[in-house]
């Protein structure tokens, strides 16, 4: 996927579409966790899409639930899906930081003599 670092240095245009697709597959990532989310808030807490979209966006961003949970089955879900979206924001913030540190490391070892 990435160049290796004996290859030279991926042109400017190249490298910013690399960073638009990084940044286009986290965002896929963000809205799937925010479907799942919804759905479980829809679902299990019989709460409307808008305020199921509400706690699921601020438990994905990290702000916490909004409305209080009435069954046990949202309450479990709703730790969980704290749980699956905290790792979920994590692994997006690397997604869209691996193309820009890939290309700092390669730049760096381009000088490099075997």
């Amino acid at each position: 996927m990435y160049e290796h670092r004996r290859q030279p240095l991926l042109s400017h245009r190249r490298y910013v579409d690399r960073v638009k697709s990084h940044v286009l597959g986290a965002l896929a990532l963000l809205l799937l966790t925010l479907g799942i989310g919804m759905a479980g808030y829809h679902g299990l807490e019989d709460q409307t899409w808008i305020d199921a979209y509400l706690n699921a966006s601020m438990i994905l961003g990290g702000m916490g639930p909004v409305a209080e949970l009435h069954t046990a089955g949202g309450k479990v879900f709703a730790g969980t899906y704290a749980l699956f979206a905290g790792l979920v924001f994590v692994l997006a913030i690397g997604v869209v930081l691996a193309p820009v540190l890939h290309r700092a490391m390669h730049r760096f070892h381009l000088d490099e003599k075997e």
